[in-house]
């Protein structure tokens, strides 16, 4: 088997030095990375194992599974006990201070691995991973542009997916077999504790004002108390606002859309809330340079809302979410977070997902949400999907 897959061995190199520079700014002598997102980063694909990043010298793929997989930097073993012996045959000298992902490997895990390596310090490596994949290569931008594109195609045949008397869960089968067809790899890869979700949010009405214990924009109390978030069953009904949060991962990159669709006719404080959300990103998209502050962000986008009288249904009603906007990539929730404490300074080639939504009680959810590709113009828009209010009857 290849060993990049579909990811060129240049893209990989200029990944690999990229993190080199960020490990030599913190002492690091290496990282050795297990995350599936990170193996993905570094390896162009997903595999047990464990990519070992030297601050010289070429990186080491120790390989679990899958068998067969070759090349010159591959070894294959069954238990990282044997990593330093491996290495002391690649005449590897091993590492006085060593990244390891504390923010997203199991503790048990963490022990394992620094008992391997008794003499060394050990540093967070997940730091430094999150801060090299949130600004993106020309490869991933294309590859998020190209996810943009099916997104959009998706969202494209929804008001032809709905007939009278259906719920919501109906609707979101739907959509997510369309999705699929159309490409979708099904995967909603979420870094993090407690975050989980299937591929797509729908809310309809007033089940988008139930609180949920994952860190999203939207609620919903789900159909089973063991995922308590997203579409619960309700039928669709004239008045209602029906919103749909789904996902754009056709290529291991993952885009962020949200578009609403009604019943008939809305209220007119739902129709002018989703109008503000236009408003906010129509804002933002022309302050989101390299360099502004995501905090400024934030507080731009609430001087919106409190000139329209809207602060009530601002990112929630009866729970309020503490964020605006979210990098995403490989995983949905990556640097920079649009948030009010947020230390995130934008830098060019981020991307990232803008969600100002608001709650209506009697109504429902509204507001759009696009991913961006932040340059020195502004924001570029990957998800062009119509964003007024569309009418499914």
């Amino acid at each position: 088997m290849e060993l990049h897959a579909l990811t060129p061995a240049t893209e990989i190199n200029l990944r690999i030095e990229a993190i080199r520079t960020c490990m030599a700014s913190q002492g690091i002598d290496a990282i050795l990375l297990t995350d599936n997102a990170n193996i993905f980063y570094t390896l162009g694909r997903v595999v047990n194992g464990w990519t070992y990043i030297p601050a010289a010298g070429t990186p080491i793929y120790f390989i679990r599974r899958p068998e067969g997989l070759k090349g010159d930097n591959v070894c294959h073993i069954h238990k990282p006990e044997l990593i330093p012996a491996e290495l002391a045959k690649l005449g590897y000298t091993l590492p006085t201070k060593l990244g390891l992902e504390l923010g997203t490997t199991p503790y048990l895990t963490i022990e394992r691995l620094k008992a391997i390596f008794p003499d060394a310090e050990i540093a967070d490596a997940s730091a430094v991973m999150r801060c090299m994949r949130a600004v993106k290569t020309d490869f991933e931008l294309d590859l998020l542009r190209q996810s943009g594109i099916k997104h959009e195609r998706v969202y494209q045949r929804i008001p032809h997916l709905f007939h009278t008397g259906m719920s919501d869960i109906e609707l979101q089968i739907e959509i997510e077999r369309v999705a699929r067809l159309e490409g979708c790899l099904g995967q909603f890869r979420i870094s993090g504790e407690s975050m989980e979700l299937f591929m797509a949010n729908v809310l309809a009405g007033n089940n988008a004002d139930n609180p949920t214990p994952y860190d999203f924009a939207m609620g919903g109390a789900g159909l089973d108390p063991s995922l308590p978030v997203g579409a619960d069953g309700s039928i669709i009904t004239p008045g209602m606002a029906v919103m749909v949060d789904a996902n754009g991962n056709f290529t291991g990159y993952m885009t962020d859309m949200t578009r609403v669709y009604s019943c008939g006719e809305l209220s007119s404080e739902a129709v002018k809330a989703h109008q503000c959300s236009i408003d906010i990103c129509r804002e933002l998209e022309k302050i989101g340079r390299p360099g502004t502050k995501a905090s400024d962000m934030y507080a731009r986008a609430v001087e919106i809302v409190r000139a329209a009288g809207l602060e009530r249904h601002f990112m929630g009603y009866t729970q309020k979410a503490g964020f605006i906007g979210h990098g995403v990539g490989i995983e949905i929730n990556e640097l920079p977070v649009i948030a009010p404490r947020s230390r995130d300074i934008l830098a060019e080639h981020n991307v990232l997902a803008l969600e100002p939504k608001f709650v209506v009680p009697g109504v429902g959810a509204v507001g759009i949400e696009n991913t961006y590709i932040v340059t020195t113009d502004g924001l570029e828009k990957i998800t062009n999907s119509p964003e007024e209010i569309i009418d499914l009857q």
